[in-house]
């Protein structure tokens, strides 16, 4: 199994975290964006004929076919409201990412704002829980843990009220699965504290 990753592509990164928490025998590749992968797009996951693409359609196969530790419930409802809130990640927060990072100041700002906004919306469920779903890590903690991980990156300073958001993205981060998951680069965009 092949991952095409770039190095400080979000998206790549939760596929990462994925490979590291099955803790199974895989190969990622490093590229420049600019380079091609099967297909051009990144990230993507080769298995033996199977080319994926999209980092949630990934991460669902390795799921399904990986199944220790399960991160994906088998219950039809909890699966279907994590199908839901993957789908806001992307259309809420996610969606922003490419904005934020463009040249132009207020589309960035406004990007920014709508990201915060949202991660602020988080807070009252994580005040009262240790992961997204409850008491167990999931792939909606897996979905979002890039994105916090970027914040000094993005430039996104969270409110006061957004402190469970935080205090959330620390036990997501020292998880060994996503210190393994890491690239150089990542690790130089050095996580601080928002206070």
């Amino acid at each position: 199994m092949k991952l095409y990753s770039a190095t400080t592509c979000p998206f790549s990164h939760r596929c990462r975290i994925v490979l590291y928490e099955k803790g199974m025998d895989f190969q990622i590749i490093d590229i420049d964006q600019g380079n091609i992968s099967p297909g051009n797009h990144v990230p993507a996951l080769v298995d033996r004929d199977l080319i994926l693409y999209e980092s949630n359609i990934i991460n669902e196969y390795i799921d399904n076919r990986f199944p220790h530790p399960q991160l994906i419930s088998t219950d039809p409802v909890i699966r279907a409201r994590t199908r839901l809130f993957l789908y806001g990640f992307e259309q809420e927060m996610f969606f922003h990412i490419d904005a934020v990072e463009q040249d132009n100041p207020k589309i960035a700002e406004k990007a920014r704002a709508a990201i915060r906004d949202h991660l602020t919306l988080l807070a009252p469920i994580l005040a009262k829980q240790k992961y997204m779903l409850g008491d167990e890590y999931s792939i909606l903690d897996v979905a979002i843990a890039p994105l916090l991980w970027r914040l000094n990156q993005y430039k996104i300073k969270l409110p006061k009220q957004a402190a469970p958001v935080l205090g959330f993205a620390e036990r997501l981060f020292s998880r060994p699965a996503f210190i393994n998951s890491l690239t150089a680069s990542e690790k130089a965009m050095q996580m601080k504290e928002f206070h």
